[in-house]
């Protein structure tokens, strides 16, 4: 838990360098540290430990990226949450996702880390590689995302699926492969009807 909050807070740090500087972007979102304490007098002799967070609290992503969130969307934490989500994809050449962004204003924490199967540069995430794949397929750039220009991954993710389409339908069809089969080897198919 220490481990994947504090990853992610040094990426929003890096964020947070570049996004500040650019005029108009304004606050920049922090994921609060996470401290591990031992305690051996303790009958769980391990805690951690992490600055209070008072306000409403909201999640801004989700792990799974199903769920529709409007202050996600409408709200100005929402949507650099969603920025910062895709410029650490970006930089991490879509290795890489810092989901289930939650907290009180710009301040986050109990934030996921997805990665790839093989993970990241030796670091493994604690969620679903499908949640990289949900975000790509669902993210919507945002103002933000232009002041930081980062590439649309709508685009992205439709030239895949153009790029797919146009490979199937340069495929010859079952109607137009005729499959030749020995009549020895031919055997009658079952049909199964169904009363209802």
């Amino acid at each position: 838990e220490c481990y994947v909050q504090n990853t992610a807070r040094e990426y929003a740090k890096i964020y947070a360098a570049e996004a500040e500087p650019l005029e108009g972007f304004g606050e920049v979102p922090e994921i609060i540290p996470i401290f591990l304490v031992h305690r051996p007098a303790n009958n769980i002799p391990y805690a951690t430990v992490e600055e209070e967070l008072v306000g409403e609290f909201v999640k801004y992503s989700v792990r799974d990226g199903k769920e529709v969130n409007f202050l996600r969307r409408d709200s100005e934490a929402g949507q650099k949450c969603c920025t910062f989500q895709h410029w650490v994809y970006e930089k991490t050449n879509g290795s890489l996702l810092v989901t289930d962004l939650q907290g009180v204003g710009m301040k986050l924490t109990d934030v996921g880390i997805a990665t790839l199967a093989k993970g990241y540069k030796g670091f493994k995430g604690n969620c679903s590689i499908s949640f990289i794949e949900q975000f790509r397929a669902l993210h919507q750039c945002n103002k933000y995302c232009e002041m930081l220009g980062l590439n649309s991954l709508r685009t992205t993710h439709q030239k895949q699926r153009k790029a797919t389409s146009m490979k199937s339908k340069n495929l010859p069809n079952s109607s137009t492969i005729k499959k030749t089969v020995p009549k020895k080897a031919r055997e009658p198919r079952d049909f199964i009807s169904s009363q209802h």
